[in-house]
């Protein structure tokens, strides 16, 4: 087990906690969150046993005790997931190959949807496949193939998504969630040279929240067509464990809809000249 990220997940999620959530008065308190000793009370251990949790001197809480502590904490199931996997981690080759790629049938599909955006990423948050469309749509991001550094450090990212926060937070969710292997030293490059450069990475990392992306809708401001908004949904890809697809959708007869058109009918080729020269061609009929 790795004591010090059980400690720090411990204590991170802690602070999350308000009193009041547990029927307990707020008070005057100096730090937020619940006590170490309300914690214990609520999950049925002593405060001196979850103080040694905290600290990483206790080295096997049983299954018990986790799910206990998972609803004093009141973690959601990929959170108590999560929270197990410090204790038992799961069995990863030592070394995981620096790149993940998208198989040519992954990608034959993607390219089949000429009309949806669509893209497949790691579990680092690497696009390792995006179709025609989803290039328009994400253009921003140039050459740069990491969704995690881009968000962080491309300014672009923040003039793209109108709700940056809440994506951004989403994103450094979805890496946690996808590396609880404690060893990882892929992760422990990326989560150092982020938190250095990145304070508001830093911030959101902290919160050790975990959360893999599923579906929703996203808000997004286009510098070819300006404002949008677009479904999306996130699929599992079994045949190669960590990967996912994400396909975005308008909904139909929408404004949305008719600026993805137009986006589909620009040439590629000609896409940077067309943001350099700083207007639309013509609108579609």
């Amino acid at each position: 087990m790795n004591n010090k990220r059980l400690s720090e997940f411990l204590r991170a999620r802690r602070a999350l906690v308000r009193p009041e959530e547990h029927g307990m008065p707020a008070g005057a308190r100096r730090t937020p969150g619940l006590r170490r000793e309300e914690v214990a009370v609520l999950a049925g251990v002593s405060t001196d046993y979850y103080v040694r949790l905290e600290q990483g001197r206790e080295r096997n809480p049983s299954a018990l005790v986790l799910r206990a502590l998972a609803a004093a904490l009141l973690l959601e199931d990929e959170e108590a997931a999560y929270l197990r996997a410090l204790v038992d981690p799961p069995q990863h080759p030592r070394s995981r190959p620096t790149w993940e790629y998208a198989s040519p049938q992954l990608v034959s599909m993607l390219d089949a949807w000429a009309d949806t955006p669509a893209l497949v990423y790691g579990r680092y948050l690497d696009l390792s496949a995006v179709n025609s469309l989803g290039e328009a749509l994400f253009s921003w991001l140039g050459d740069e193939t990491s969704l995690i550094t881009a968000m962080f450090l491309n300014p672009a990212a923040r003039d793209f998504y109108r709700d940056w926060p809440v994506v951004a937070q989403g994103c450094v969710a979805a890496l946690r969630a996808a590396n609880p292997a404690p060893d990882d030293e892929r992760l422990q490059e990326l989560v150092g040279e982020l938190s250095v450069r990145s304070a508001d990475f830093a911030r959101m990392w902290a919160r050790h929240d975990v959360r893999a992306k599923t579906a929703s809708a996203k808000r997004f401001r286009h510098p070819l067509v300006g404002d949008l908004t677009l479904n999306f949904e996130t699929f599992s890809v079994n045949s190669a464990p960590g990967q996912h697809m994400v396909v975005y959708r308008a909904e139909p007869g929408s404004a949305a809809e008719r600026s993805l058109a137009l986006l589909g009918s620009l040439n590629l080729t000609d896409f940077e000249d067309i943001q350099d020269e700083g207007h639309l061609p013509h609108e579609l009929p």
